[in-house]
């Protein structure tokens, strides 16, 4: 009899704690939560305050025994970026968030991971100004480019006497004066190619600057880094540039060689690649798979892939089409 009567209380108990400590106040709070958290904003703030003294107090003494025993206390945020991207997902499958939403979360979080040599603009591609250039020469350059902003340099893009904007030149040259390029430019700014590409992000707004030159540990100039490229990483590949990755009607993917490592893996649902860290990009992929600079038609297999380079852009691989190997042999077929 008592046993029993004790089981029934026991579960009677739990079912109302966890109805109306529980289940209840979180449905009230999911429906209105304004109107909720108004409410109970007050009582709580002053229940903490009281409270805290108390709560620091279990806090240290736990901290103790665990030292004691050897275990160090954990100091892990009360939320992880992992468990934050799922709460995201989640919002984005039951309609709180668009996916476009969930895309730019996304690219916020790779920015805290990503080195600056993955977004900049590599040297081979860089469109500069010479300070012996001719106002024909320079006014050709910027008709030519879509860029904003250009590094100016003498002789070499080891010796930059800095940056100058396009809407400059084109003041002056409308203005019949002559335009002197180390009149015009401005100081550059420099980053190391292993910067974090958030901490580039805090580099231009500090400066108040939209390009940075970038540089290996021998203070050469590898590429430069501008706002749209993090920008593009953030919400994609602006509207009206050609993308990287195309599949084509057949399987077949056409890739452009400037393609990122990480991407092309992704794309293809890849863990690693051979020799991964001696390349950044498609192109590096190919060349040492290849073991020298390639010609446009040469081909290789790896991982059930064939790779065919299509098109060169100087001794850089400008374009390969990547396709299945069963595809290829169902078509000889």
């Amino acid at each position: 009899g008592e046993s029993i009567s004790l089981g029934i209380v026991v579960l009677t108990i739990t079912i109302l704690s966890l109805w109306l400590g529980e289940l209840v106040p979180k449905r009230l709070g999911i429906n209105s939560p304004e109107r909720i958290a108004i409410v109970v904003a007050g009582p709580v703030l002053f229940i903490s305050k009281v409270f805290s003294p108390f709560i620091k107090l279990m806090s240290n003494a736990t901290n103790f025994v665990l030292r004691l025993i050897g275990v160090n206390p954990s100091n892990e945020p009360p939320i992880t970026e992992e468990e934050l991207q799922m709460l995201i997902m989640q919002g984005t499958q039951a309609g709180v968030f668009e996916e476009a939403e969930q895309d730019m979360v996304e690219g916020i979080f790779s920015l805290a991971d990503q080195r600056v040599y993955s977004l900049m603009t590599p040297r081979t591609e860089i469109v500069w100004l010479d300070v012996n250039d001719t106002t024909e020469e320079i006014l050709e350059k910027i008709a030519n480019s879509s860029y904003s902003r250009f590094p100016v340099r003498q002789d070499s893009l080891e010796k930059i006497v800095g940056i100058v904007k396009s809407r400059d030149l084109l003041v002056t040259s409308l203005s019949n004066q002559k335009i002197n390029l180390k009149e015009l430019a401005k100081p550059a700014f420099y980053i190391p190619e292993t910067m974090l590409a958030s901490r580039a992000l805090e580099m231009l707004k500090k400066n108040n600057t939209e390009l940075l030159l970038v540089i290996d540990e021998f203070g050469g100039v590898q590429g430069l880094l501008t706002i749209n490229d993090i920008l593009e990483e953030i919400v994609g590949d602006m509207e009206g540039e050609e993308p990287q990755a195309t599949q084509r009607q057949d399987g077949s993917w056409l890739l452009d060689g400037m393609l990122e490592v990480d991407e092309f893996k992704e794309i293809f649902h890849l863990s690693s690649l051979p020799h991964e860290g001696e390349y950044e990009t498609l192109s590096g992929f190919v060349m040492a798979s290849l073991g020298r600079i390639p010609q446009a038609a040469d081909h290789f297999e790896w991982h059930n892939l064939r790779f065919e380079v299509i098109d060169m852009d100087g001794r850089r691989v400008d374009k390969v089409l990547v396709t299945s190997k069963q595809k290829v042999a169902a078509a000889d077929d």
